[in-house]
């Protein structure tokens, strides 16, 4: 025991007991590549027990971002390590590729054991629904740096795919169809403006909001789509997957379009989730705006040909036909 450094804020006896909290949430994670136990200097993977041919690797690393202020406030910190796998392995998929392993970084101004072991709890979580292996991490305690008790994390994920299955942008064409799988509400982004909307109201987070309050149906954990996608990649020819996060619809779904396409979505498809339009009418924000910011309970889309459609709806669930593509650039949204 280091007394000078726990002077300093810093506890290595705390950093000791909360690796040895988390490691029956990690073991909850292994897969067929993963190799290494927590506590050594890096993560091994062998990626030769999944037979690929012509692999590719495809990487992916994100934050929760400000929605972690919300966890702060209610004390919950189960549900955001699901948030930042989803936000890494989402990403990996909309490529075509199948994720394999997780990193963490998590960075705490102090080491409340049981606080790591909740977070960690949650990458986890989210680990198992996105049937990838934890093969590493590290948790950094930065007195001074973090107010005691708020911490941020950030996640690395890689995944991979034969080379001829990659997704690309060249494979869409106008006629083809926008499949649209639903968000599980706000997931996580724009948390900015909707801090700023809950205190220009003074909205309560202990406010009552259908079965639940505004805090907890905030905290819901993004979705992770990874299992029922994969699922229709094996047995679809997808043209290409958009994972709408910040920028909503307008910045993300152009980015599985070849250029000069676009698409033309229809916005009554579906039912646009109530915390949406709690938050547009509080924050009195323009519809357009909404869907240049937020998901609007549009998590994911995939780009289909209109032979496939009835089969991709089939695979996943609670997905519906959203829009098609067009030969005008832009997102046209009626």
């Amino acid at each position: 025991m280091s007394k000078k450094y726990e002077e300093s804020g810093v506890s290595l006896e705390a950093g000791y007991k909360s690796v040895e909290l988390i490691k029956k949430h990690v073991a909850r994670t292994k897969n067929l590549g993963m190799m290494s136990a927590i506590g050594g200097f890096g993560g091994a993977f062998d990626l030769s027990s999944y037979n690929f041919k012509n692999p590719v690797l495809i990487s992916g690393t994100d934050g929760v971002g400000t929605k972690l202020k919300l966890a702060f406030e209610l004390d919950i910190h189960n549900t955001i390590g699901i948030d930042v796998v989803a936000m890494c392995v989402n990403d990996i998929l909309a490529q075509g590729a199948q994720p394999l392993f997780f990193l963490d970084y998590l960075a705490v101004g102090k080491n409340y054991p049981e606080q790591v072991e909740q977070i960690v709890e949650g990458v986890a979580e989210g680990c198992v629904q996105a049937g990838c292996a934890i093969v590493g991490g590290e948790t950094a305690e930065m007195a001074g740096f973090y107010d005691d008790g708020e911490y941020d994390i950030a996640g690395f994920s890689v995944g991979a795919a034969e080379k001829e299955d990659l997704l690309s942008p060249e494979n869409t064409k106008a006629g083809q169809v926008v499949i649209g799988l639903p968000s599980t509400g706000v997931h996580s982004n724009g948390f900015s403006l909707v801090r700023k909307i809950i205190r220009d109201n003074n909205i309560s987070l202990d406010e009552k909001f259908g079965d639940s309050t505004i805090g907890k149906t905030l905290l819901t954990p993004t979705k992770i789509y990874v299992k029922e996608v994969l699922k229709v990649l094996k047995e679809v020819k997808v043209a290409g997957i958009a994972h709408i996060t910040g920028g909503g619809f307008h910045e993300n779904l152009p980015r599985c379009l070849k250029e000069g396409l676009g698409m033309k979505i229809n916005k009554d498809s579906y039912e646009v989730p109530e915390i949406f339009k709690y938050l547009q009418e509080k924050g009195n924000i323009d519809e357009a705006e909404m869907y240049n910011i937020f998901n609007m309970g549009v998590g994911m889309a995939l780009v289909v040909n209109k032979e496939d459609v009835e089969k991709t709806l089939s695979l996943l669930d609670d997905a519906f036909v959203l829009g098609e593509v067009v030969n005008e650039s832009g997102i046209e949204i009626i």
